[in-house]
């Protein structure tokens, strides 16, 4: 792979179709953008892990949306890793980038503790979607409970409850060493999914944890076959191929699913992107209390807030935000 290769693939999402067995499903590199979403902030290893986890996820389900829609993942937990939550932005004409942005809430007390794995660490709560159409249009909302054992397995379980669609998330993340340079993160993953058509209605019973629909549930006969051994090729992926700089997406769709003619489309770009500004931080605080403002409130009256996304710091007079100065 030349270093030409590298840079086109990086940062983007490259949708395909398997025309024999009626599949779909989109190969993702995330790199640069990753890494200013990491940089961001200083997480602990568990917690970067699921941070990229969770990006990886939202531009892959995020590249269908229209454009200057927007998708959002929420993961809550009453764990030491309360939350994470990611937005992507669908790009604002034809031919730009999408936009995408991440970041977590974890109990710096609680973490050292956690000897489990880092969706451990999460506990117990809620794996959401939201996609928010734009003004005037209500937002669709999906919610499932944390189940199968990691961030994929949730959105897995999302798709075969709220849409009986057989999915399936491959995804890798590693810290890449240069010697004498900063370590950067790379990662890589694919999404597989049976076409909607093939699979209108559940076969049989839930078999997924709590009861719950999994992507095995659903379809039977030839469908199921196919199916499974697809999936088998998937398996033979390995993080090399998924963040290494040595085989294009394009490559490794050949290398996996040849025998079921792949067909590639146009890559969707990706960035990092926060739309954080001063009329939304406004907007964010109207909920505080006149108690709450002044806990925020600086000892020469300014009113400072941060944006947790991109770390951009506002500040603002008492009575922008319609509170008198402190006095």
């Amino acid at each position: 792979m030349t270093n030409a290769e590298q840079i086109a693939w990086d940062d983007s999402v490259l949708p395909f179709q398997l025309d024999a067995v009626d599949m779909r499903g989109r190969v993702i590199r995330l790199d640069r953008t990753l890494q200013d979403i990491l940089s961001q902030h200083n997480y602990p290893a568990p917690v970067a892990e699921l941070v990229a986890e969770a990006a990886l996820l939202t531009a892959l389900i995020g590249q269908t949306i229209k454009l200057r829609w927007k998708l959002s993942l929420q993961i809550r937990g009453d764990g030491p890793i309360r939350l994470i939550a990611t937005d992507y932005y669908g790009p604002e004409k034809e031919g730009e980038p999408g936009r995408i942005r991440a970041w977590a809430s974890f109990d710096e007390a609680r973490l050292p503790d956690h000897t489990g794995t880092p969706f451990e660490g999460i506990g117990k709560g809620m794996f959401a979607i939201l996609i928010d159409q734009g003004q005037g249009m209500v937002p669709y909302q999906g919610i499932t409970p944390l189940a199968g054992g990691s961030l994929a397995a949730c959105a897995e379980t999302y798709f075969a409850q709220s849409e009986q669609l057989p999915t399936r998330f491959t995804l890798g993340m590693a810290e890449s060493f240069v010697p004498g340079q900063e370590s950067t993160w790379r990662s890589g993953g694919i999404m597989l999914q049976h076409m909607p058509k093939a699979s209108p209605f559940a076969k049989g019973e839930a078999t997924g944890e709590g009861g719950l629909l999994t992507r095995d549930d659903i379809l039977g006969g030839d469908e199921a076959e196919n199916w499974n051994r697809v999936n088998l090729h998937l398996d033979t992926v390995d993080l090399t191929e998924l963040v290494g700089p040595h085989v294009t997406p394009d490559r490794l769709l050949l290398r996996l699913f040849h025998e079921e003619q792949p067909r590639v489309f146009d890559p969707q770009q990706v960035r990092f992107g926060c739309t954080c500004g001063p009329e939304k931080v406004i907007q964010s605080l109207s909920i505080y209390s006149a108690k709450d403002i002044g806990h925020m409130t600086t000892e020469d009256g300014k009113v400072t807030a941060d944006c947790q996304f991109c770390g951009a710091h506002y500040e603002f007079e008492p009575d922008e935000l319609g509170f008198e100065a402190k006095r």
